[in-house]
């Protein structure tokens, strides 16, 4: 039988099916390398516009627009991850309850998306947002099936080191789009101080390229997943192996079948708090990711390609902690191995601000400035901590409930992020209107929401794998055919 193995005995065990894992990788391949290209291109784009259209003297001046244009694409995703999540649930058709949904988001979204750079080319404002718009539609439709894929198909004790494998995926995906992000500069394209751009001078083909090989790289990993997934086939195949996992999930009370029966007390508050803490480490993420851009081109006057090599360095951080995420959690549980995410994350962020206020930065007579050779090691550790939450934050969610309820809790494990990420663009670039608050505070921000989130996850219970049961050490690395 292809997948995970249930031995005919009295101890049977599960066996995480590695091939299979990497293939439907190529989902969040397809989900990363959108969203790479999206986040790194975006903002600035916005920032240009903005001022150019308002006539505003500093960049400053606009961040707060360009928070709100980020956030409602987040508030977009936010009504739609769940609905879409839960319309995939109750699909059935010949080639999958999620794979249509993958199929067309993808395609729909590869179209639209290299025109996002094209109004943007032509300084058009109103049609660079409405690509925008129509990209985010379009990725939501897929984004949630796409995830909800790999726990449709995993028992749940194998899910977090099934999530690091899905998520080395994805990072890979977000690879291609930043080394595509290092040969074609954004800051090449805009000249200094946007001179290229204002006069008409700039190629094109700098911003477009990025565009374009993300979506043909998105229709590929698509292909790629609905050629090698047959997604009725295995999940009747893996029935056995799911109803085990059943058993030996990490939640406080069984988690019951009938659709109807609602969840437990103790299962509920642990969701809560689930999400609760969620909510916060996303918001500290994703508020420096968003403008991390702009703090490199214009705070610290570097090239925009610094950034890109900045986020593949904490990309390697996060491969290594998506590599050990799961081994960790088998061993002190998913809850401490967050604990420990959280905490690096908090010891690179308050390494950051202290370097932060401690050097200052000076404004180039030509040219930029070299890249801060300690922001590398900083977003290294930020990637390895955050990798170790995410990792095991998803898997602790869609524990609490059954096969025939993914899509749904994977649509509110969705909205609690993407809640996150609607607040923390606008409330981020509110504080930098503040004569008080600058782009050199920008550590505080995430600094302290990391903290009060690690607080909330403190009150989490620490349920452990029955490790008996589980495949480990070199049996564990078997991949069946």
């Amino acid at each position: 039988m292809e997948g995970n193995e249930v031995k005919k005995s009295n101890t049977p065990t599960l066996k995480l099916n590695y091939k299979r894992t990497f293939i439907i990788g190529f989902a969040f391949f397809g989900i990363l390398l959108l969203w790479q290209v999206y986040d790194s291109w975006c903002p600035t784009f916005l920032t240009e516009l903005f001022k150019e259209a308002l006539g505003a003297a500093t960049i400053e001046e606009v961040q707060y627009l360009v928070g709100i244009m980020m956030a409602l694409d987040n508030l977009a995703a936010l009504i739609m991850l769940p609905i879409f999540g839960a319309l995939s649930d109750k699909t059935h058709t010949k080639i999958g309850k999620r794979m249509p949904y993958i199929l067309v988001g993808t395609f729909c979204c590869a179209v639209a998306f290299p025109f996002v750079p094209v109004f943007f080319h032509y300084h058009n404002l109103g049609g660079t947002i409405a690509m925008m718009a129509i990209v985010v539609f379009f990725a939501m439709m897929y984004r949630n099936p796409a995830v909800s894929l790999m726990p449709d198909i995993t028992p749940k004790p194998l899910r977090s080191k099934a999530n690091g494998i899905i998520n080395i995926m994805g990072y890979i995906g977000g690879a291609f789009a930043t080394v595509v992000g290092i040969v074609f500069v954004l800051s090449s394209y805009l000249g200094v101080d946007s001179s290229k751009w204002l006069n008409g001078t700039a190629n094109i083909w700098l911003i477009e390229a990025p565009f374009l090989v993300a979506s043909v790289l998105m229709v590929i990993s698509a292909l790629v997943l609905f050629f090698l997934i047959n997604e009725n086939k295995v999940e009747e195949e893996v029935k056995p192996e799911m109803e085990l996992g059943e058993k030996l999930a990490q939640v406080e009370n069984s988690v019951a079948h009938d659709d109807e029966k609602p969840m437990s007390k103790a299962n509920k508050i642990m969701l809560f708090l689930i999400l609760g803490a969620e909510f916060l480490w996303f918001m500290a993420d994703n508020g420096i990711g968003t403008f991390m851009g702009n703090y490199t081109l214009y705070y610290l006057h570097c090239e925009t390609s610094s950034n890109m090599i900045n986020t593949i360095v904490g990309g390697v951080g996060s491969v290594v902690g998506f590599l050990i995420g799961g081994i960790l959690a088998g061993k002190i549980g998913r809850k401490w191995t967050i604990m420990s995410g959280l905490g690096l994350t908090t010891v690179a962020l308050l390494i950051w601000l202290i370097l932060s206020l401690s050097i200052p930065v000076t404004v180039p007579s030509e040219g930029y400035n070299s890249f801060p050779i300690y922001l590398y090691f900083i977003w290294a550790i930020k990637g390895f901590g955050m990798s170790l939450v995410h990792v095991n934050s998803y898997p602790m969610v869609v524990e609490l409930c059954s096969s025939k309820k993914v899509g749904r809790f994977t649509g509110f494990y969705y909205a609690s992020s993407m809640a996150a990420q609607t607040i923390t663009p606008v409330a981020l670039g509110s504080l930098l209107l503040l004569e008080s608050f600058s782009f050199q505070l920008l550590p505080v921000y995430s600094l302290v929401l990391v903290a009060v989130a690690a607080i909330i996850f403190m009150f989490v219970k620490n349920i452990k794998i029955k490790n008996e049961k589980v495949k480990k050490g070199l049996e564990a690395l078997d991949i069946d055919d």
